[in-house]
């Protein structure tokens, strides 16, 4: 299951959509709007294998890391969101849910920095080439 935040302009999940991706929005079809980030973990919880794609760093933490979801905060702009989940549900490391969850991952123009749990430090992953 690939979740929005809230925070995430409506028009991206649009585009995703249209792009056959599927995709939830938390506040339009995923729990309520104004939810507060201490209750996102807990939520990610009760769903079934969930991506959550964020632009919000406080959730960019080693701690963070658990086996029933992943969590994707993204260096970048709100209009290059739905290209950038695309690019990364498409990317060989992360194209299956298998391989993403458990992860915490920053994603950005210039590549991905990955938390896996238990690791001393976090890897750097260059975006593949299309």
């Amino acid at each position: 299951m690939n979740v929005l935040d809230e925070h995430i302009p409506e028009e991206q999940r649009e585009r995703l959509n249209s792009w056959n991706i599927p995709i939830h929005h938390i506040g339009y079809n995923v729990s309520r709007k104004g939810i507060q980030d201490e209750a996102i973990i807990p939520l990610l919880h009760r769903l079934h294998h969930p991506t959550l794609f964020t632009l919000d760093f406080g959730f960019h933490r080693r701690e963070l890391c658990h086996a029933r979801y992943c969590l994707v905060c993204m260096d970048i702009y709100e209009d290059e969101v739905a290209s950038f989940v695309r690019r990364f549900l498409r990317h060989p490391e992360f194209n299956t849910h298998a391989k993403r969850l458990g992860t915490v991952v920053r994603l950005s123009r210039k590549g991905l920095w990955v938390w896996h749990p238990r690791a001393e430090k976090q890897i750097q992953i260059g975006w593949h080439k299309r």
